[in-house]
């Protein structure tokens, strides 16, 4: 780092010196009815020079963003940030995806807020609220390349080019993004495969690589109408292409060698339409939402075998044409009322599956000759009935929130209501099935001093199916097949979180959450008729969770310019095995994670400097005929540096896995039969390189 500093202070004494600015840091603003905010304005994030709102938001000391996953509905709050005070009613776009859509100059100022003070269903812990003004005709583009030495195909073409402005009563945005992932293996070991009794069978030269392709574009239309009335309209329409191979070429000891070339292609689009007003009515306001949502999906997974010594290809197909959408319609009323605030929410939701799906057998060459490009390959194709078919849910809830102060700095809020949901399958085995089940939580903030924040959630969830676990699936790599399973029932789980943030003035800051769920039907693989699927345990599973966030800043100490983030979690979980009856981790479950970096501004000029680690680590994943673990790392290293303003553009260099030590492992243990009762059949290791990750950006405003 010092290095670097010393060979490009020449560049930065020429532009403006943003690494002189102090790090920020929170002025704290106590409510009448004791409550705090930690609020922080544009000037406190000099030192970075952000381009945009999240890259601002990204800098809040000890904040880290959450988003958890909706499932079907749109339901209450799932992520921590709001954009002047209100959630984003949407399920294509949310808070944190607008902000990096957002000048930074658009921003007035970011306030760090416990969620139950806001009166939002589902909010708990520290919340941002960023505070966003209109303005004139602006914009912004990101430009990303990313390259790997081996293995992966490079990027040259990802990005975004966002606009947004403000006539009249009217706001609108516009936006084309360009998605792109990569990824790769390869090299070192590859795979070894050994009998029971630790006899070589078979070694895989190996090398997996996956490319993606996902442009979308967006736009949205806000509109100040008489009154108090507030409309939104957005919408957005993609395409989605992915390619996944994994080619082996295995030696059987004392066989003939063949190269396995398996290929995974799905290409699909979708579109979402999201539009919702906000009016008063009677003593409080009533908000109309509406979504509709679309995705389809059609593709093969092809296992091809060509063999050393001339004989015929084999292979295997599997493919499937699928569509999926939502339809909601939700209605939101709050008022005031005995002290405190109350919201009514009533939500419908309509969501489909409809899925076709085929396998099939290589069809030989009518002519001598082997080795047929993938386009010209011809299957034997054949309807595969257990993996066609389709599932519907009817989907009706109804929640009543009410959120008060109970006294100075403590405010609480409580929900409860019942969801009714009706689950419709044809094809295989269809059936129809009726659920009524409670759901509601309740929220409490405690301020205990200024800077020093405490809040306990406890709820009671009911989780969402996946439709696709319905239907049978064909797994051609790994040969591990799903039957389908028309059993399947909603999961429902009593959740606690325990969160204390503390600001420690100039130093920086720091939130810790304990967490606790204990889950009933929770959804592992599980014997049904036909072999094993995903379905639900009997008793009770439970995870524990701890979690820690930290921002440390070095300018106390005399390093201007730098700090020191971490974002780290650990979990224990325990479910009943449904074959041995013994405890065991939830199959494959990260239970490790941390994030950690170093970054410094460099006091002059416009230059920062970073480096830091990665690390995951996860447990076993348990199948009835298998066992086996896969993972990363374990430890990755990243460095980075970033010029601030060159022809006033910011510009950074991010290379993942620097020094090549990171790999990728596995390892799998194959049965006779049943795994608790039958003798091991085989096993495999599997060790890979992932090469470095070079990634340019390039960003601006405009």
């Amino acid at each position: 780092m010092a290095i670097l500093a010393t060979t490009t202070s020449h560049v930065a004494l020429a532009q403006d010196d943003s690494g002189d600015n102090p790090p920020p840091e929170a002025t704290e603003v106590v409510e009448p009815d004791g409550t705090d905010r930690a609020v922080y304005t544009p000037e406190d994030f000099a030192r970075f020079k952000p381009t945009n709102a999240l890259e601002m938001l990204n800098q809040v000391p000890g904040f880290q963003i959450s988003q958890q996953d909706q499932g079907r509905g749109l339901g209450q709050a799932n992520e921590n940030v709001l954009i002047n005070g209100e959630r984003v009613a949407s399920k294509s776009d949310s808070a944190v995806s607008q902000l990096s859509r957002t000048s930074a100059s658009r921003v007035e100022r970011i306030e760090i807020v416990d969620g139950a003070s806001f009166g939002i269903p589902g909010l708990s812990g520290q919340v941002a609220n960023v505070i966003v003004k209109s303005g004139a005709i602006s914009g912004r583009f990101r430009y990303d390349a990313i390259v790997r030495p081996d293995y992966a195909r490079p990027s040259w073409g990802g990005g975004e080019i966002a606009v947004n402005g403000t006539s009249g009563n009217f706001e609108w945005n516009a936006a084309f993004q360009h998605g792109v992932g990569r990824g790769g293996a390869g090299g070192v070991d590859g795979v070894r495969i050994y009998d029971a009794n630790d006899n070589l069978l078979e070694t895989r030269d190996t090398l997996l690589w996956f490319k993606g392709e996902f442009p979308r574009i967006r736009g949205g239309v806000k509109w100040d109408g008489p009154g108090s009335l507030v409309a939104n309209f957005n919408a957005d329409y993609g395409w989605d292409f992915t390619k996944f191979n994994s080619d082996e070429y295995r030696h059987p000891v004392g066989g003939v060698s063949y190269f396995r070339d398996f290929l995974n292609q799905d290409d699909g689009y979708s579109y979402n339409i999201n539009a919702d007003i906000d009016f008063k009515m009677g003593p409080g306001r009533l908000k109309l939402i509406g979504i509709e949502r679309f995705t389809q999906s059609e593709g093969p997974a092809t296992s091809v075998s060509i063999y050393d010594d001339g004989r015929p290809d084999v292979g295997s197909l599997f493919f499937t044409d699928g569509i999926s959408g939502e339809r909601i319609a939700r209605a939101e009323y709050r008022w005031d009322m005995l002290g405190g605030n109350w919201q009514l929410d009533g939500e419908a939701a309509f969501n489909r599956l409809d899925r076709y799906a085929e396998v099939g057998t290589l069809v030989p060459p009518a002519t001598d000759g082997n080795n047929i490009p993938p386009e010209e390959r011809v299957f034997d194709r054949v309807p595969f009935p257990g993996g066609s078919g389709g599932v519907t849910e009817d989907r009706y809830e109804a929640i009543l929130t009410h959120n008060r102060s109970l006294g100075e700095g403590v405010t609480l809020q409580i929900g409860g209501g019942y969801e009714f949901s009706r689950l419709s399958q044809t094809g295989t085995g269809g059936a129809t099935r009726e659920f009524w089940r409670p759901k509601g939580s309740a929220n409490l903030a405690w301020t205990i001093e200024p800077g020093f924040d405490l809040s306990f959630k406890l709820a009671r969830t009911v989780g969402q199916l996946s439709f696709g676990q319905f239907l049978a699936t064909v797994d051609l790599d790994d040969n591990n097949n799903n039957a389908g399973n028309i059993a399947l029932v909603p999961q429902q789980a009593w959740e606690a979180d325990l969160e204390l943030k503390k600001q420690f003035g100039e130093w920086g800051s720091g939130t810790l959450r304990t967490y606790a769920r204990l889950i009933d039907d929770y959804i592992d693989i599980v014997p049904v008729p036909g072999g094993e699927s995903p379905g639900n345990i009997d008793g009770q599973a439970r995870l524990l969770g701890i979690a820690f966030n930290a921002t440390v800043n070095l300018d106390p100490i005399g390093w201007k310019g730098a700090k020191l983030t971490t974002s780290s979690a650990y979990e224990a979980t325990s479910l009943t095995d449904p074959l041995t009856g013994e405890d065991r981790p939830f199959s494959g479950q990260r239970y490790y994670r941390n994030e950690s970096s170093l970054r410094w501004d460099i006091p002059d000029s416009n230059w920062a400097l970073g480096t830091g680690i990665n690390i995951g680590l996860n447990e076993p994943y348990v199948r009835l005929f298998e066992t086996g673990r896969s993972w990363e790392g374990p430890i990755y290293q990243f460095l980075f540096v970033e010029n601030k303003d060159v022809l006033g553009l910011n510009v950074g260099l991010n290379v993942f896995n620097f020094t090549n030590a990171g790999k990728a492992y596995g390892e799998r243990f194959i049965y006779t039969g049943l795994r608790d009762r039958s003798p091991l059949l085989f096993r495999e290791e599997q060790k890979t390189n992932v090469s470095q990750i070079i990634r340019l950006t390039v960003r601006g405003n405009f």
